[in-house]
């Protein structure tokens, strides 16, 4: 498996999503569907956590908008946009894992501790969200793995059924390998959250910089292009 951009995007996808779950009382930090469910059963359950699930979803929206904005003005001072973007994402992560270490464990979901440690994560991570979108949209979504696992078996079928022209069956191979990858490297970095959470707990924050910083470091002027 080749070390790039995407492949780390989504090992941090996976990472620092169950990372956030363990620790945040059921938080996603790397997508916004799964706080509407976590939410309604803080709710039904009278757990603690609604108020972060609750500010996820806007904190989220906002956050894309402005990275939307800030890759628009970023060319005019002659930065590059991707690489820079990418480490202000490496800037949050670390100051959400500084918080996590020096403040919790957090008892409290509902605490504004905890919900400013988790809205620098969900920061962080829409960043990762807005940046792929934009920068690596021929790339498979590394934080959503519900469309990957679709696709990837809508195309395993057409192949399976041999109805594919010769030129589309390369190209879906290629697609079903990236599609692959993107989904076995999430659920590589879910599983590593896990085991690092048993071992050290609110430390389990301090990889996902390093790896945001190697993806920062990867990434080429050459993807400029690609906004």
């Amino acid at each position: 498996m080749k070390l790039s951009v995407p492949t780390l995007l989504s090992f941090n996808g996976g990472y620092v999503d169950t990372a956030g779950f363990l620790t945040l009382h059921g938080l996603f930090t790397a997508h916004v569907t799964g706080n509407f469910v976590t939410f309604g059963a803080a709710l039904a359950y009278g757990t603690s956590g609604a108020l972060a699930k609750l500010l996820a979803l806007p904190v989220f929206c906002i956050v894309v908008m402005l990275v939307r904005i800030l890759g628009g003005e970023l060319p005019k001072l002659g930065v590059a946009r991707f690489r820079t973007l990418l480490g202000l994402k490496v800037l949050l992560l670390a100051v959400g894992a500084l918080l996590a270490v020096l403040w919790g464990p957090f008892p409290d979901g509902d605490a504004w501790r905890a919900i400013l440690t988790g809205m620098v994560l969900v920061a962080a991570m829409a960043i990762q969200n807005a940046v792929h979108r934009v920068h690596l949209a021929k790339a498979p979504p590394t934080t959503i793995m519900t469309g990957n696992a679709t696709q990837m078996m809508l195309d395993v079928a057409d192949l399976i059924a041999g109805h594919l022209p010769a030129a589309d069956r390369e190209a879906t191979v290629t697609r079903v390998r990236a599609l692959a990858t993107s989904i076995g490297v999430f659920a590589l970095g879910c599983a590593t959250a896990a085991v690092v959470f048993l071992a050290v707990h609110m430390w389990v924050f301090a990889l996902p910089p390093l790896v945001a910083l190697i993806s920062a470091l990867l990434s080429k002027p050459a993807s400029e292009a690609a906004a």
